[in-house]
């Protein structure tokens, strides 16, 4: 397993982790498996989606914020990150990607993304090979 750190800098954010993630496949020689990603956070996710253009990071933070508000769940009399905890349970703490060739077996679009919801973070990413 490898691990490695993301600071976040801003409340909420969609960081590309698509380098660094192939690099620990390539450098593991991994020819055919599977690669996890995987965030130990309860307050982020790990998902696959576009990056090439800047607004879908934007739009899928705007429609998380539509559909799991702020500021009306019972956790928020705890510390006012409910809606954080929602969203990041309904996005999942990790994505599971083929290898083939050595390579991520993404899309001509995907990344692979992770999703700050509680920020600014340190963040953990663990990336498992099979």
């Amino acid at each position: 397993m490898t691990e490695f750190q993301v600071r976040t800098t801003t409340k909420r954010e969609m960081i590309d982790l698509t380098e660094r993630v192939a690099a620990v496949v390539a450098e593991a020689r991994l020819a055919e498996g599977l690669c996890s990603v995987y965030t130990p956070h309860a307050t982020a996710a790990v998902i696959v989606n576009e990056n090439d253009d800047p607004n879908v990071c934007v739009d899928v933070l705007d429609a998380l914020d539509r559909l799991i508000p702020a500021g009306v769940w019972r956790h928020d009399r705890v510390d006012g990150n409910a809606a954080s905890h929602i969203q990041a349970a309904i996005l999942g703490p990790g994505e599971t990607i083929p290898v083939r060739d050595g390579r991520l077996c993404l899309g001509t679009w995907q990344a692979v993304m992770l999703v700050e919801l509680d920020g600014p973070r340190d963040r953990r990413v663990l990336v498992t090979l099979r």
